[in-house]
């Protein structure tokens, strides 16, 4: 189990497994290992970030880009959310995308500073093996879970 699976499964959200659509699951076996274990982690942590946070509602798994995708379509409450590898050319192994047209991540710059490494307007990066702040993460995905309803 990797570092990031250990810290969200001890903060109670290894339990939080709904069902996962065939498409999203055959897109998360092609990853390799380690990195599943991180990419399976994080949508745990966005699984259950949505279930606690109010006015979220349902959240709706699917791909985009041909990369699993967590968007709030029955409220509307808030920004997609992508987890997937990054491209060859990074320095990092894979991210949690949001919508470059929003200023989440410009957000969590300011609220989290070097907390983080970014990749301009539309990621958070990660390296597989290296220890997640999990609980300032979960913060950026609430921000993005409720973006539409702070933006009402």
């Amino acid at each position: 189990m990797t570092e990031i699976a250990r810290t969200i499964a001890k903060a109670g959200e290894g339990d939080n497994r709904a069902a996962m659509p065939p498409e999203v699951a055959a897109t998360f076996g092609d990853y390799p290992e380690p990195m599943r274990s991180e990419l399976l982690a994080l949508r745990e942590l966005v699984l259950a970030t949505a279930s606690e946070t109010e006015g979220v509602g349902a959240i709706t798994e699917s791909l985009k880009w041909g990369e699993p995708a967590y968007l709030t379509k029955e409220t509307r409450s808030g920004s997609t959310i992508r987890i997937a590898p990054t491209n060859a050319k990074s320095a990092h192994d894979y991210a949690m995308f949001f919508i470059c047209s929003t200023n989440l991540v410009n957000d969590f710059r300011a609220q989290f500073g070097d907390m983080f490494a970014y990749e301009g307007e539309r990621a958070v990066l990660f390296t597989v093996g290296d220890s997640v702040p999990v609980d300032e993460l979960r913060e950026c995905v609430r921000q993005a879970l409720t973006y539409h309803l702070r933006r009402a």
